[in-house]
């Protein structure tokens, strides 16, 4: 993909009102959070072991004798100044290097299912609609409807299932095996790759479905329109009219939710983190939640919105690579 000036100045605009929708973003966030009844240390409050002075000394240290106002002010000041998101409760060490260490995994596991839904959905939903009403089609119909039927959950406990019976086939614990210091760095990579496919899978057979389903009926829509049917009347190919003409049109609407799909593997990451104990940002989210970490909580609601920002900025400038002829401009 090549910039040029107007792109790159779309691009700062985007940065720009990112910016500004972050703000907004973390003002809500915190006050939500705030909601929740107690805090951390409440959960201390009936232990006979540890002395209220002591607690009174933790909850001002942490920062929790303060106004929620003054708490939120504090922590967007350091955020600003110094780039620090604040200190975990719960793991007694700074929020910025657990985010670190977390973020690169949970971003594999949402890449790698991310590829995969696309890879496997699009063809699919591209045979479904050239075999419409066809055997072909109607066992797809099947298979989507069936995929879209089955809740994440539900989906990961079979893979489970599977892998106990299975055994030693699959891993189902971790990141990677216990020998994994002491392989190549080829055998490191592969390692982790044969732990992923089961977590992988689990991320990737509800959104397969839906998708496989929008794939077919876009298709359909622009296979139904004049300039098609114009361009088969002038004798072109087949697979020229579906796979250049039609294909092209189809897959806008596709890519205008990638955006969203990148952001919503956050949230999807949490179960599939949590049944395969994957050692991602879902798993320390949801572990944070529970202890009411509030800055811990805090940077991963950011991240959230992060990836849903940097989403909707990757689709639009895929919008543009597909078809020339949208301008970035009206895609606001």
């Amino acid at each position: 993909m090549i910039f040029d000036k107007d792109t790159l100045a779309y691009i700062g605009k985007r940065l720009l009102q990112a910016i500004v929708t972050l703000f907004l973003a973390s003002i809500l966030c915190f006050a939500i959070v705030q909601l929740a009844p107690g805090n951390y240390l409440d959960k201390y409050a009936g232990n006979t072991q540890i002395s209220p002075e002591t607690i009174a000394q933790f909850r001002e240290q942490f920062g929790l004798d303060k106004s929620p106002v003054r708490q939120y002010w504090n922590w967007l000041t350091q955020i600003v100044t110094r780039g620090n998101f604040g200190y975990s409760f719960e793991n007694q060490r700074s929020v910025s290097a657990l985010l670190i260490e977390r973020v690169p995994a949970t971003l594999l596991l949402a890449i790698s299912s991310l590829i995969l839904t696309w890879a496997i959905a699009l063809p699919l939903g591209i045979a479904a609609a050239v075999n419409q009403n066809r055997p072909l089609d109607r066992g797809l119909q099947v298979v989507s409807y069936t995929g879209q039927g089955f809740p994440s959950f539900i989906t990961a406990l079979l893979l489970l299932f599977l892998a106990q019976k299975t055994s030693p086939l699959f891993p189902v614990g971790g990141m990677t095996s216990i020998d994994y210091p002491d392989l190549s760095p080829l055998g490191k990579v592969a390692d982790i790759a044969w732990h992923m496919i089961l977590p992988t899978l689990a991320l990737s057979i509800t959104s397969f479905a839906g998708l496989q389903r929008l794939m077919r009926g876009q298709l359909l829509d622009v296979l139904r329109q004049d300039y098609i049917q114009t361009a088969r009347a002038k004798g072109l190919p087949e697979n020229r009219v579906i796979y250049v003409h039609a294909l092209r049109n189809a897959i806008n609407p596709l890519i205008t939710l990638l955006g969203f799909e990148f952001a919503s593997l956050l949230g999807g990451a949490f179960i599939a983190e949590t049944f395969f104990n994957w050692p991602g940002l879902g798993k320390l989210t949801l572990e944070a939640v529970r202890q009411q970490d509030l800055y811990l909580v805090m940077a991963s609601l950011m991240m959230g919105a992060v990836m849903l920002i940097l989403g909707n900025l990757l689709a639009d400038l895929l919008l543009k690579t597909v078809d020339p002829r949208i301008k970035l401009e009206n895609l606001n």
